[in-house]
């Protein structure tokens, strides 16, 4: 079965660890046949003390040359053009609109803020001491409904518990609640999600989405894919087969592929 990963970052963005190059090298020594370079675009000013979390607006356009110019040297590949876009609800001042991505293949819709504060960044852990888990997920769930549903260009649902990053939880009632909203927003919004690898290897020791979400999710009609979330080149393919199991055991008999240029395959499960 083919090996794909529709989330990777480079040291285009602020926290990445492997250069683009890099990154597509290890893809292709690991067999990976589609790849999506997914940078973190550019936040809003107001979130300058948050500057490491993203991609610099100065390199956008450096960025896409040189997503276009690893095409060519990698023609069995098929690597898409992607970014990763932040929900940022009330905060959002970037003046940005649908056409703004028209250059894109893929767009990852993401919720990384709440309130100005980046909560899955170690670097800002400690506030979580001091907050109501229950208060601070049904926010979350909030932007989460609202991006999903929103006029944004957003191709995937990136990672869509992530705010499970820590190990806190809500009340296991709420949560159930909440898990039906999102995958209605999904379905509703149009939206495909991943299944992103990365969460096993965090404090929450599990896969974003959780078992229990994303069989909501299959159940709801969403088309789901597969993301490494790789910030460095040897995690470029990390647990992709696992991944695709754990989509067999929520339901799931095909990874949604989405293509350069736009549109979608959907590849069987083996």
């Amino acid at each position: 079965m083919e090996l794909i990963t529709m989330h990777t970052h480079s040291t285009f963005c602020g926290h990445a660890y492997s250069t683009l190059d890099e990154m597509v090298q290890a893809a292709s020594e690991a067999g990976i046949t589609a790849l999506a370079a997914t940078e973190h675009y550019p936040l809003s000013p107001a979130f300058k003390e948050y500057s490491f979390a993203s991609m610099p607006s100065a390199r956008l356009a450096e960025y896409a040359d040189a997503v276009r110019s690893i095409r060519k040297r990698y023609p069995r590949m098929q690597i898409l053009l992607g970014c990763e876009l932040d929900w940022l609800g009330d905060w959002e001042d970037r003046g940005i609109t649908p056409e703004s991505f028209a250059e894109y293949d893929i767009v990852l819709g993401s919720v990384h803020f709440i309130d100005g504060w980046l909560f899955n960044s170690s670097r800002c852990k400690e506030r979580w001491s001091d907050i109501d888990p229950d208060d601070i997920w049904e926010h979350y769930v909030d932007l989460w409904c609202e991006a999903a549903t929103s006029p944004m260009p957003y191709t995937v649902m990136a990672h869509p518990d992530v705010i499970k990053k820590f190990g806190y939880y809500p009340d296991r009632a709420k949560l159930r609640n909440m898990y039906d909203r999102m995958a209605q927003a999904a379905a509703s919004g149009g939206r495909m999600i991943e299944v992103n690898t990365s969460g096993k290897f965090t404090p929450c020791g599990e896969y974003y989405p959780t078992l229990d979400l994303l069989k909501r999710f299959h159940d709801a009609g969403v088309r789901c894919t597969v993301g490494t979330d790789a910030h460095r080149a040897e995690h470029i393919a990390r647990d992709i087969r696992e991944a695709y199991a754990f989509m067999r055991e929520a339901g799931y008999t095909e990874v949604a592929v989405p293509l350069v240029g736009g549109g979608v395959r959907m590849m069987p499960i083996e």
